[in-house]
């Protein structure tokens, strides 16, 4: 019985004109979302500053007791390896952390009180000093004062406000600072020993089996560096503390625990706490000697030990996994350091590694290139989630 002829379907050809059209309008539709995320993240990030500083009572413990968590979680998970119960294991990384602070505290605020007594003693002779230094440029001065009568006879009246005092501030501050430390330990303790349970979410509910490696390499990443850095920098602070310390006592300045505590602690915050230290210590230098110059001697050693502790012992031992360029750290400081003062400053090197961190792993996006028409990234960063492979670092 002969078969009757079959229709098979042909593919259908697309001619190379409507290929080249539909490639045309894809890259458009992909530049315009690229152009609206360029745009929006844009707007957040100088829109996120006034919503985070309005709202730092709620913002800054969150923020603070994730960091803490990315730092101590691979404690916590040391001490779970040896047997302990996740929770407890979680509290004891929470004790350790509180330990530390108020060790640390201790060395600095105890003696500082004890000199608190002589500021304004020192203060005299810091400006008796400055005196004698003003009267050898008075001609300076009196150059300074014919300029200020040639182009103005008028008389200015002042008007001083009355401000509360350092310590009626400190009162003041007190109640909602302490209510922020223990939300931000409770909240950081909390986190800490919900640890495995957020990183099965994390892991179990991705949609294939390359995102999930990709999620774990993220947080293993993102948790080793951050908290290698942290443990590295800390140990490098105690050898300057120690190093300062010892040289305070050399020098015969009262109370060299405080000043060693005081320079491990500052030097956390990178430039302004080195810049800070080396300014305490000119004033206090200069506040207990007879002479200018050696009241300085202080402060330029300190210069020194910083100068040979930036540029080449910390490089050496922190090695480039953890070179972060200095213009986006001097970024990361004036942001959150405006946002949220002192602590903003301590948290803004943590924040920066884990971002770095993050978009070392999903792409870092190629904002000058996409000027000039370039794709917003040069690689889609999900397409390496499907495979289980990782980006490379642009």
């Amino acid at each position: 019985m002969a078969s009757g002829p079959t229709n098979e379907e042909k593919p259908e050809l697309v001619p190379p004109a409507e290929v080249t059209t539909r490639h045309g309008l894809a890259e458009q539709e992909l530049r315009l979302i690229s152009a609206l995320a360029v745009i929006l993240g844009l707007g957040l990030f100088f829109a996120l500053p006034f919503v985070l500083s309005i709202g730092s009572v709620v913002f800054l413990p969150v923020t603070a007791a994730l960091v803490l968590t990315v730092i101590l979680s691979p404690l916590a998970d040391k001490l779970a390896g040896l047997g302990l119960p996740n929770a407890l294991a979680s509290f004891i990384a929470i004790l350790i952390l509180i330990a530390i602070i108020l060790f640390g505290l201790a060395l600095i605020l105890q003696p500082a009180i004890a000199l608190f007594d002589q500021v304004p003693e020192l203060i005299s002779h810091v400006g008796h000093r400055f005196n004698e230094l003003q009267d050898k440029f008075a001609w300076l001065s009196r150059i300074n004062t014919q300029l200020s009568d040639l182009l103005s006879h008028r008389s200015h009246r002042e008007v001083v406000l009355a401000s509360p005092t350092p310590l009626e501030s400190i009162a003041i501050a007190t109640p909602s600072v302490v209510i922020e430390i223990v939300l931000t330990l409770l909240m950081a303790f909390f986190m800490v020993e919900a640890r495995v349970r957020m990183r099965q979410k994390l892991l179990l509910g991705r949609s294939s089996f390359g995102s999930s490696i990709k999620a774990a390499r993220v947080i293993r990443e993102i948790q080793d560096r951050v908290a290698s850095y942290i443990l590295t920098v800390a140990l490098i602070n105690i050898g300057i503390g120690i190093i300062v310390a010892t040289g305070a006592w050399l020098f015969g300045l009262e109370a060299p625990i405080m000043w060693g505590g005081l320079a491990a602690l500052l030097n956390f915050i990178p430039y302004v706490g080195p810049a800070a230290m080396i300014g305490v210590l000119g004033v206090f230098g200069i506040g207990s000697t007879e002479t200018l110059l050696p009241g300085l001697v202080p402060a330029l050693a300190y210069l020194c030990l910083h100068a040979v502790e930036a540029n080449f012992i910390t490089p050496s031992i922190l090695g480039a996994r953890f070179t972060v360029n200095p213009l986006l750290i001097l970024i990361a400081l004036s942001y959150f350091s405006w946002i949220w003062g002192v602590i903003g400053a301590l948290l803004s090197v943590p924040i920066l590694l884990i971002l770095t961190a993050l978009f070392d792993h999903i792409g870092h996006p190629n904002l000058i290139g996409f000027v000039f028409g370039e794709p917003l990234f040069a690689s889609n960063p999900f397409d390496a989630a499907d495979t289980g492979e990782e980006t490379p670092p642009q």
